[in-house]
């Protein structure tokens, strides 16, 4: 027995079974596909390991990066700036910044005040913030989602409790873009629709439609009345070019388009850990704007309150400072350019060993990852049998590829698609 306040308990009530029965119905989440691939890495002793499945830039010795214009840009901030709150919808001067990216320097739309938009917790925090908005608002809508697309983007639907739809995306025969297929799925949805779309450096399969295509898929969402948020995750490291980048969403822009749009500064800046990015919504007027942004800001309250400062104070300093802005340009190309460099490198290896199978496709997709067309099987006998880890679905990490691994991952991709 045990008194307490002079009331006796009997033990029996404080037993393991007691204090573990709350949560014993509780089961392991299955592990993510992507970060379990880490995971296997990480627990592998093999001298030989590869990681191309993390979606990281690493230089070419295979480390991870700080750019030279953030490095500036945190000493700026070092014992200059304080570290109180931010204000729901973040920092303005970042959200300033970052619509210029997205909408162009001299956006109309921004001169109007016509975009309502906040900060958010990087891309996948500005696609969850969207994603419960659209279920608040438009409670009778479904999402529309590629095949393939980032796997957790259907987690983010399905959390928000949206329905969700897919469309064509992704052709396995051509390894490319399945348009046919898209634009009949484009027609047959329901009007008024919602569709998730990748602005560029489409993840996982590194497949874009031409400017043609987009001109295209633009025209029939208007015909349509669909609505396209846009996923823009890469901008200016798909191409090296971040006004390349944002053709699309400029292409919605121009045919009169109200659309919602995610930007992230993870692979852009390499500000990963930061969790810094950015969500918009074009609204008809800038009554509606205001309207659209509190409630956005009601949607991040009980979420997180306000979002972190600090990778906002970056972002900012850089994009506000002539000679910082002019430098990461100039260091996205160059991660940019180490990609494109290490694609065509890995095909012309492939096809001097030999290799029965076209790898064009691997210098026609862009961004940091190539589609590389393994089967399952053939994913695991890259781990199983030369400690080379990715993602089930064939997916390389280009970002993952140097000068020190190509040779040995050239020769494991040709030794298990011998036969294909």
């Amino acid at each position: 027995m045990v008194i307490r306040r002079g009331v006796v308990i009997p033990r029996s009530l404080f037993g393991a079974r007691s204090i573990c029965s709350w949560w014993k119905n509780v089961e392991p989440a299955a592990k993510d596909p992507i970060l379990g691939v880490t995971e296997a890495f990480l627990a592998d002793t093999s001298p030989n390991k590869v990681n191309v499945g993390v979606g990281a830039y690493r230089d070419d010795n295979g480390k991870p990066v700080v750019l030279d214009c953030v490095r500036e840009a945190e000493r700026r901030i070092a014992g200059n700036l304080n570290m109180e709150y931010l204000p729901m919808g973040g920092s303005v001067k970042m959200v300033e910044e970052t619509l210029k990216l997205a909408y162009g320097e001299n956006s109309e739309l921004i001169k109007d005040r016509r975009i309502a938009a906040v900060q958010a917790l990087s891309g996948t925090g500005a696609c969850r913030v969207f994603a419960d908005f659209q279920k608040r608002f438009q409670p009778d809508t479904q999402i529309y989602i590629p095949v393939p697309t980032w796997s957790n983007h259907h987690n983010i639907w399905r959390d928000a409790q949206v329905p969700q739809r897919t469309f064509h995306y992704y052709d396995p025969g051509t390894k490319g873009l399945d348009f046919a297929s898209l634009m009949d799925d484009v027609k047959n949805a329901p009007d008024g629709s919602f569709f998730l779309l990748h602005a560029c450096a489409h993840n996982p399969t590194g497949v874009d439609p031409t400017e043609d295509q987009w001109r295209e898929i633009s025209y029939q969402f208007k015909v349509k009345k669909h609505f396209a948020f846009f996923d823009m995750a890469y901008q200016g490291f798909a191409s090296g070019d971040p006004e390349r980048d944002a053709k699309a969403i400029r292409i919605f822009i121009d045919d009169g388009h109200l659309i919602g749009c995610a930007q992230s500064y993870a692979k852009n800046m390499g500000l990963y850990g930061q969790r810094v990015g950015c969500l918009s919504i074009v609204c008809e007027d800038e009554l509606q704007a205001v309207a659209v942004k509190s409630q956005l800001q009601q949607i991040a309250r009980p979420m997180y309150s306000n979002p972190p400062i600090h990778g906002a104070l970056v972002v900012s300093i850089i994009l506000t400072d002539p000679d910082l802005k002019s430098l990461w340009l100039d260091e996205v190309k160059g991660m940019a350019d180490r990609i494109i460099g290490m694609r065509a490198a890995l095909r012309e290896k492939l096809e001097k060993m030999g290799s029965v199978i076209s790898w064009e496709h691997m210098t026609n997709q862009i961004g940091m990852f190539c589609y590389s067309g393994l089967t399952p099987e053939q994913v695991d006998r890259m781990t199983n049998e030369f400690h080379i880890y990715m993602t089930r679905n064939g997916r390389i990490s280009m970002a993952g590829v140097n000068t020190g691994n190509i040779d040995y991952l050239a020769n494991a991709i040709h030794e298990v698609t011998k036969s294909g």
